[in-house]
């Protein structure tokens, strides 16, 4: 039985469908399909039951997969285990799209050029939905914001980045006001289920502005062009990217004081893989005080 196998069964299990999960590790539809089916000729069961476009696991595939989830964790500590001592082995990283899309790349190229042996798989969802598969034991490592509530003394965080909440406008707007922007102007809204929109959101009750709202999107980079092609204006999270380095927009301090959003790195304090967890911080500073000396020039 491949252990892959079983962990892409899981991975279907916990995103909800199939083809999610085969968008998360880069496969098609038709190839997870493939290896669930072998799973149920090996075992002799049926897994699964279609319902719409989600799957529904049977009474047999729960017992499965119950299993499954002690066997997926054991084979990947023996792999850790037995490559104690060496820069190699498997790192499950799990990411909000903001650093993916922003930092990562570049922690990513430093951390390959550290450990040219270490196999590195990547999973993005929001910070909750990372910080509960971490629990699991389905990641090594999450890069999210920091949770709302006091973790687990069994786990370490180690905070990346602090983004104040700023006002995102043209770039001809610039020496506007900002409130007075966001009460004008159409207004282009971050998702008010992750944590930046919920700061946005309380900021903007707290000043008594109710904005003419037009979109409201989970993509901060979206957000970003948004604003650079004129559709309206944002109350953002002041993120770095390459990917709005060239864009025509101004971010603009707010009046009154908010508390920025933080992301970092969180895990185990007890994970397999301590080794490659400390590399990728080493490589994360790394590239932040490159960053640093970049803006001060």
């Amino acid at each position: 039985m491949d252990i892959d196998f079983l962990a892409n069964l899981l991975l279907v299990v916990d995103s909800g469908s199939m083809a999610e999960a085969a968008r998360r590790i880069g496969v098609t539809p038709a190839a997870v399909a493939q290896q669930i089916q072998a799973l149920e000729r090996e075992l002799g069961v049926s897994l699964f039951v279609r319902a719409g476009r989600t799957v529904i696991p049977t009474e047999a595939g729960h017992r499965v997969i119950d299993k499954a989830r002690g066997l997926v964790r054991e084979c990947s500590e023996l792999k850790a285990f037995a490559l104690e001592g060496e820069a190699a082995g498997e790192l499950r990283i799990g990411t909000i799209t903001t650093a993916l899309l922003s930092l990562l790349p570049d922690v990513l190229a430093n951390f390959a050029a550290a450990f040219p042996r270490a196999k590195v798989l990547i999973r993005a969802g929001t910070s909750m939905e990372l910080y509960e598969t971490l629990q699991r034991g389905d990641l090594d490592v999450a890069i999210c914001l920091h949770p709302a509530f006091a973790l687990p003394k069994a786990y370490d965080w180690h905070l990346l980045r602090e983004e104040p909440i700023v006002v995102l406008a043209p770039l001809r707007m610039k020496d506007e006001e900002p409130h007075e922007l966001l009460r004008r102007e159409p207004f282009i809204r971050y998702d008010r289920s992750l944590g930046g929109g919920k700061q946005a959101d309380q900021y903007l009750r707290a000043a008594k502005i109710v904005p003419h709202e037009l979109f409201e999107l989970n993509s901060l980079t979206a957000i970003a062009m948004m604003v650079d092609r004129g559709l309206g204006v944002s109350l953002v999270p002041d993120i770095i990217s390459p990917l709005t380095a060239g864009l025509a927009i101004a971010r603009m301090v707010l009046p009154s004081k908010t508390e920025p959003r933080r992301f970092g790195v969180l895990w185990h304090r007890a994970s397999p893989r301590a080794r490659l967890i400390n590399g990728l911080l080493e490589c994360a500073e790394h590239v932040l005080a490159r960053e640093g000396e970049r803006r001060k020039r």
